[in-house]
C-alpha cells in the first residue's frame, strides 16, 4: 500500500551509498523533481565521481532547492543528507513557503550497501563506506529532533493532491468499505472542448450518455448569463442552461437534471416554476432544481438585470421556496410574500414529480441552512470534509429547531475531481491538460488528480462528513475514458 504525502512537498533522503536513495526516487518520481548531487556533479565535472566539482554542485543543489520550494514544486534532495545545517536549511525553507517537509531514511544492511557499491562501474573504495555507515547511525539518532514533519523509513510512497491525502490518512491509509451506499452527480460548467459549434449538441449528448451508463445519479450545468471568472474566460461559450437541459431530455432516459444553481434574482419564480415542470414532463419525472441567492453582480448590471442587496435576495429565496410547491400542486391558490405575490397560481401541465426536488446551494449557518431546513429537499455545501462535517451539525440543529427530520434533507457537496486508473495514466492526463505555465502539483491539488483507490478515500471522507451525494467537475469530461474511469469510483461506492 502507498503511502500518499500531500504535494507539493520537499522530501530529503537520508542514507549511505548504496543504500538505494537514487533507485527509490527514480521509481517514484519524475526526474525534474530529483535534486541529486551526483547529477550536478557530472554536470559541472568530469563526472558523478567527481569530488573537486562537489562545492559547486552543492552551491548549484541549494540554489535549485531555494527556486523549487519558492515556486511550491515537489523537491526530492538526493544527497548522503548527514549535514544536520543542511537539514534544518531545507526544513525551514519548506515551512516558510507552506510545505511539508518529509525525511526518507534508508536503513540497508552495510553487507548490501557494499554488494551494490562493488557492482557499480567506479565503486567507492570500501573505507568510504565504512566511514558513511558509522556517521549515518549519528545521524539516524538524531532526525527526529530536526522538525521533520514525517520521518518515513524506505516504502512505497505517492505524491497526491492534499485533500486526497489527508482523507487517505484519516482512513489509516485503507481502501474504505462502505454499509451505505455514495451517489453521485456529473456538473458541466465548460464548454471549451475544441469542437465546432456544430457539433456541440451532439458531444452534450455523448457526454449524457456516457454519465448515465458511468452510472451518475444525475447531470447538472450552470445558470450563468456568461461564463464566470473563477472557471474560465468570460468570452468562452456557455450555453443556456435550460435549453442545454431541454436538449438533454431527448437523449438520456435515466439520469436526472438540474442546473446548480439557478440564481433567485435571475427570474421569477412563476416563471422559473413553469420551465421546471415542463422540464419535468420532457424528461418523464427527472427534473431537479437548484436555487441559491447568486453573486455575480457584475453579471447582472452587465445584461440590466436588478442585484437586489443580500437581505433582499434572502427573501427573495424564502418566497421562492415557498411559491413553487403551491404552483406545482393542486388548485389555484394565491400567494404573498415579501418579495412576491400572485393572486392565481396555475400550471399546465403540472410536473410529474408530486414534488420537484429543491436543492439550495450555499453554506450559510445561519441564513441558508435555515431555510433548507424549513423549505429545502438537498443543499448544496463547500469545503472539505472537515468544514462540510460543521455545516451538516449547523443544518441539523436547525431541523431540530424547525421539527423536521434531517434526514429528509440530502447533504450534496460540489468538488472539482480527476480519475485516472493509475500514477503513469494521471501524470499523462496532468500534462495533457495543465497549461504551460501551471505547476503539475498546483494541477493537481486545484483538481483533485488521482488514482481511482485515491478518490475511493477521497470521497469515502465525504460520506462521513455527512455528505452522502458528491456532485464532480471532471476538467477532463470531454476526453476519452474520463468518464468511465470515474465510474469505477461510483461502482465501488454506489454499492450497499
Amino acid at each position: 500500500m502507498e503511502l500518499r504525502l500531500p504535494a507539493p512537498c520537499l522530501i530529503v533522503l537520508i542514507g549511505p551509498s548504496g543504500s538505494g536513495k537514487s533507485t527509490w526516487a527514480a521509481k517514484t518520481f519524475h526526474e525534474t523533481e530529483i535534486v541529486s548531487s551526483d547529477r550536478l556533479r557530472a554536470m559541472v565535472g568530469a563526472g558523478e565521481d567527481d569530488q573537486q566539482s562537489s562545492p559547486v554542485a552543492f552551491s548549484l543543489l541549494e540554489q535549485v532547492v531555494v527556486e523549487r520550494v519558492r515556486r511550491k514544486l515537489t523537491t526530492v534532495v538526493d544527497t548522503l543528507g548527514f549535514d544536520a545545517e543542511s537539514r534544518q536549511r531545507w526544513i525551514g525553507l519548506a515551512h516558510v513557503g507552506g510545505l511539508p517537509a518529509i525525511a526518507v531514511v534508508f536503513d540497508t544492511p552495510p553487507d548490501e550497501a557494499r554488494r551494490r557499491n562493488s557492482g557499480r562501474p567506479r565503486p567507492l573504495p570500501r573505507n568510504v563506506v565504512d566511514r558513511q555507515f558509522a556517521r549515518f547511525r549519528t545521524v539516524r539518532s538524531q532526525i527526529g529532533q530536526d522538525g521533520f514533519d514525517q520521518v518515513l523509513t524506505e516504502q512505497p510512497v505517492a505524491v497526491v493532491a492534499p485533500a486526497i491525502a489527508i482523507a487517505s490518512k484519516a482512513q489509516g491509509g485503507e481502501t474504505p468499505g462502505r454499509s451505505d451506499a455514495h451517489s453521485f452527480g456529473l456538473v458541466l460548467n465548460r464548454f471549451d472542448w475544441g469542437i465546432d459549434r456544430s457539433r456541440l449538441a451532439e458531444r452534450l449528448a455523448s457526454i449524457a450518455q456516457r454519465a448515465e451508463t458511468a452510472g451518475f445519479r444525475d447531470l447538472w450545468v450552470m445558470d450563468h448569463f456568461r461564463q464566470i471568472p473563477r472557471v474560465g474566460r468570460e468570452w468562452e461559450d456557455l450555453p443556456e442552461a435550460y435549453v442545454t437541459l431541454s436538449h438533454l431530455t431527448a437523449v438520456t432516459s435515466t439520469i436526472r437534471l438540474g442546473a446548480l444553481v439557478t440564481a433567485v434574482a435571475h427570474r421569477h419564480p412563476a416563471v422559473l416554476g413553469r420551465m421546471l415542470a415542463t422540464l419535468d414532463v420532457l424528461s418523464a419525472g427527472r427534473a431537479n432544481l437548484g436555487l441559491g441567492l447568486g453573486w455575480d453582480r457584475s453579471e447582472h448590471e452587465g445584461f440590466g438585470i436588478p442585484f437586489p442587496p443580500t437581505p433582499a435576495r434572502y427573501q427573495m429565496l424564502e418566497d421562492t421556496l415557498r411559491m413553487l410547491p403551491l404552483l406545482w400542486g393542486k388548485g389555484s391558490p394565491s400567494f404573498e410574500g415579501s418579495a412576491f405575490s400572485a393572486s392565481k397560481l396555475t400550471c399546465y401541465p403540472r410536473p410529474i414529480q408530486d414534488r420537484i426536488p429543491i436543492l439550495v446551494g450555499g453554506s450559510g449557518e445561519k441564513k441558508t441552512l435555515l431555510l433548507v431546513a424549513r423549505h429545502a429537499d438537498a443543499c448544496n455545501l463547500f469545503g472539505r470534509p472537515d468544514v462540510i462535517r460543521r455545516k451538516v451539525e449547523a443544518l441539523r440543529r436547525h431541523c431540530a429547531e424547525v421539527g423536521r427530520d434531517p434526514d429528509q434533507v440530502e447533504v450534496t457537496h460540489l468538488v472539482d475531481t480527476m480519475t485516472a486508473p493509475d500514477r503513469k495514466a494521471l501524470r499523462e492526463r496532468v500534462e495533457q491538460l495543465r497549461s504551460r505555465d501551471m505547476p503539475a502539483d498546483v494541477f493537481v491539488a486545484r483538481h483533485n488528480a488521482g488514482t481511482v483507490e485515491d478518490q475511493l478515500a477521497h470521497f469515502a471522507a465525504y460520506h462521513e462528513a455527512g455528505a452522502g451525494h458528491s456532485m464532480v467537475v471532471l476538467p477532463d469530461v470531454h476526453l476519452e475514458g474520463s468518464i468511465e474511469t470515474f465510474g469505477a469510483v461510483i461502482a465501488k461506492l454506489t454499492r450497499t
